[in-house]
C-alpha cells in the first residue's frame, strides 16, 4: 500500500479548501517560496509547521505526515 508523501497531502489539504499558498505561508509566518518549497518536497517541514497545519486542517498527525493513509480528525484536549 502507497501513502502519499507529506508535501502532497498539504497541497491536497490547500487545494480542497481553495486557500492560496500566501494564505497558508502567512498562518505559518513564512513567505510563500518556503511554503511553495514545502509543497514541492525541496524543503523539510518543521514539526512545529505540521502541528499547526494539522491543527487548521483539522487532521491528525499520522495523516499529514503520511504515516497513515487514513484521515481522522486533530486530537481534542
Amino acid at each position: 500500500r502507497c501513502f502519499m508523501n507529506c508535501s502532497d497531502i498539504i497541497k491536497s489539504l490547500r487545494v480542497q479548501k481553495f486557500y492560496t499558498q500566501q494564505y497558508v505561508a502567512d498562518l505559518l509566518n513564512i513567505c510563500q517560496k518556503t511554503y511553495s518549497d514545502y509543497e514541492l518536497g525541496y524543503t523539510r517541514i518543521p514539526i512545529e509547521s505540521l502541528i499547526i497545519l494539522a491543527k487548521f486542517y483539522d487532521v491528525d498527525m499520522n495523516y499529514i505526515t503520511g504515516a497513515s493513509d487514513i484521515c481522522n480528525t486533530y486530537p481534542k484536549k
